[in-house]
């Protein structure tokens, strides 16, 4: 509703009967609706139209209210330079079908909100979509580009003229329409945005280093001790998807099948080892940590979205079984790591010898797996065997067999687990049982990314129970995080990490269940920590609070090592927030949080693959899923899982289920029907026609 202050700008609109033209009824813009008055007034003023489309369920419309058309500076352009016209598609199809056309013609896309500039005759000489205020990310602003057509009109009004005959002509006729037909550029991208001038610059040289450090032989970058660091991979995923030229996703596809196939991957109980000693993959250090198994579990996930690869599926559900099954506390958290050691010997709990299958296969079934596993008499680690897959043996076991390389190993999975029960009778190896705040942000994120790709919900009600367990035995009564708990104990303030990887964990859980207080949460944890942590006088994020034990500096970290930083984290954290929530406040902390670390990006751009990742994530065109509908309705999960059956790295999804209004306020204009969900598919700040079947969805997403 207007509140009283909009009055003094009640406009024309205001006694349409239309819900979009109403909710436009009260901007400072002189708005006509689409009919004789506004086009006599242009003729009579020899002013251009300024014709904006669009409908009251649409997100990038209201997001263009809210910057351009609520504001004065921008109004004041407007009816200085232009009439300026008002139409709902849904009341005039007519009207938008033919500006549509147009809008691909000179643009090849569409969608709305639709912009148009046109002279009084009706003929157009500009279109586009979503416009900010100002430029941003290489999107030319509404300011810049009234100022610059008011001009062009004053002072070369026959040369709009004439581009608009032609338009309309080649328009008529079905012929393309040529380049350079308007004066004015509708190309969104050519205008530079201090991000874009020197990010994509250092996506490239990030690339660049690792490509040049790649083991073409093992997978993996330089020589050993080799580390998984997962960040790089989803970096180089992201790359291989928008440079397919270059060998990123070569890269990627041996790295993550040469760590698959190693002895850093417990082929027998599952979950990986912290790192490779040697460039092969074959001998870890057989330590078992949290983050590397929740990071490489999303790396797989994400690798299974872009290509399909069931393999990649499989190591992550085999990588929760593990977390699951040893990892997880009773009270729903999950604990941090296993030691290498088991009864003062590393890598005793882990190994075998030929003797030790035979004792528990049949002979038959045990020299199988031990020519395919490599458990040799001689050994490959200090006279004993670490299980890793010989390809060579499988691709002869399975010729001989006339069975798939897969069919071979499906045939070994009742020796597996043969041998993990055999193993568990074993001394195990010390298990770290403490809970931190920000390990089980990560694999809260990568198991509710788990249900999203895989539909398995059994990891989604993990995720859920280990964010209760955290909100509840790890956050205090007024809201601080805490970052350790361990029987019964809950011990320090929590740091940089733990607010930025469980806001990520938290992120990742609302796409997958859509509960409105996971998104409430998401935000009262955002703001705290930027009360806690924003450093107001250097740019960034503190790694300690300004609550927490005076040092002598308080350190800040960017660097992604092992772990990524919770800078690097907070970057990406705070764009998805601006996307999802439509607020201006978050997008202007991404685009400071990433402005702030530039010059250390831009010395070592291969240090920082997870910040990268921010940078790719702001200058790629954006996708938002709106979802109305009751959650527990028949479509809305099948949509959901068709969404993310393919990797979306750039995409929001938002779900209007009613309450939701109430922290994104936008979704007010979203109806929820209680016998159907309605999908609106917005992308690259254009939204398509919304769907109410599955089948038109699949048609929204492939034209996507």
């Amino acid at each position: 509703m207007p509140n009283e202050n909009m009055h003094k700008h009640e406009n024309r609109l205001a006694k349409e009967k239309s819900p979009y033209l109403l909710q436009h009824a009260y901007n400072p813009v002189d708005w006509y609706p689409w009919g004789d008055e506004a086009f006599k007034k242009a003729k009579a003023e020899d002013k251009p139209i300024f014709l904006s489309i669009g409908y009251s369920t649409c997100h990038w419309c209201h997001v263009m209210e809210r910057e351009s058309f609520e504001d004065d500076e921008v109004a004041a352009l407007l009816n200085r330079y232009f009439i300026s016209i008002k139409v709902d598609r849904e009341e005039r199809p007519d009207v938008d079908h033919l500006y549509m056309a147009f809008c691909q013609a000179l643009t090849g896309s569409g969608g709305w909100p639709l912009t148009i500039m046109m002279t009084p005759e009706k003929k157009p000489f500009f279109a586009g979509t979503y416009f900010p205020k100002t430029e941003r990310y290489g999107y030319k602003g509404m300011l810049e580009l009234l100022e610059q057509v008011g001009t062009l009109w004053a002072t070369n009004e026959h040369k709009l003229r004439e581009s608009a005959d032609q338009i309309v002509n080649a328009v008529h006729t079905g012929r393309s329409v040529p380049n350079k037909t308007s004066p004015v550029s509708s190309n969104p991208n050519d205008t530079s945005e201090s991000i874009q001038s020197w990010g994509n610059n250092v996506i490239s040289q990030a690339y660049s280093v690792l490509d040049q450090s790649f083991d073409s032989h093992y997978g993996g970058f330089g020589s050993a001790p080799k580390f998984p660091t997962p960040h790089t991979l989803t970096f180089l995923l992201r790359y291989g998807e928008d440079h397919p030229q270059d060998r990123a996703r070569e890269i990627l596809r041996k790295t993550l099948d040469g760590m698959a196939l190693g002895g850093i991957y417990d082929h027998v109980g599952f979950g990986f080892a912290r790192y490779s000693t040697d460039d092969k993959w074959l001998v870890p250090h057989f330590e078992k940590m949290l983050y590397d198994n929740a990071l490489l579990a999303l790396a797989y996930l994400e690798s299974y979205q872009a290509t399909n690869f069931s393999k990649d599926a499989q190591i992550a559900q085999e990588i929760f079984t593990y977390v699951l099954r040893d990892m997880t506390s009773p009270e729903g958290g999950f604990y941090s790591a296993e030691d290498a050691d088991a009864e003062g010997e590393e890598g005793k709990f882990h190994v075998w010898t030929p003797q030790e299958v035979e004792a528990v296969l049949d002979k038959e079934l045990a020299a199988k797996y031990c020519a395919v596993y490599d458990i040799t008499p001689k050994g490959n680690f200090e006279g004993k065997n670490i299980p890793n897959l010989l390809l060579g043996n499988i691709k002869q076991l399975a010729q001989e067999n006339s069975l798939s390389e897969e069919k071979v190993l499906q045939s070994l999975e009742s020796a597996r687990q043969a041998l993990f029960n055999a193993r568990e009778k074993r001394v195990h190896p010390h298990k770290d049982d403490k809970i931190l705040t920000s390990w089980n942000g990560l694999m809260i994120a990568a198991l509710a990314k788990g249900a999203q790709v895989l539909g398995d919900t059994s990891y989604l009600k993990a995720a859920e129970r280990a964010t209760d367990f955290v909100l509840t035995q790890l956050r205090r009564s007024d809201g601080r995080l805490m970052a350790r708990y361990r029987e019964g104990d809950t011990a320090y303030l929590g740091y940089l990490d733990d607010y930025a990887f469980l806001i990520w964990g938290l992120l990742e859980l609302y796409s997958a269940n859509g509960k409105p207080e996971v998104l409430q949460t998401i935000l009262e944890l955002q703001k705290q920590q930027d009360s806690l942590f924003f450093d107001e006088e250097g740019g960034g994020y503190c790694l300690t609070g300004s609550d927490a034990e005076e040092l002598l500096f308080r350190p800040k970290e960017s660097y992604d090592g092992a772990l990524p930083s919770g800078n690097s984290i907070t970057a990406l954290n705070l764009l998805r927030l601006a996307r999802l929530t439509g607020d201006e406040h978050w997008e202007q902390k991404a685009q400071q949080q990433l402005l702030d670390f530039r010059t250390v990006l831009e010395e070592h751009p291969s240090g920082y693959t997870a910040f990268i990742q921010a940078i790719q994530y702001a200058l790629h065109p954006s996708q938002e899923l709106i979802l109305a509908g009751s959650l527990n309705s028949t479509e809305l999960p099948e949509m959901r899982k068709l969404f993310f059956s393919e990797f979306r790295p750039y995409s929001s999804v938002l779900y209007q289920e009613g309450s939701i209004s109430d922290i994104v306020p936008w979704l007010h204009d979203y109806p929820v029907e209680p016998d159907q969900t309605t999908a609106y598919l917005c992308e690259n700040f254009t939204c398509q026609r919304p769907v109410h079947e599955l089948a038109d969805f699949q048609a929204l997403l492939n034209n996507s």
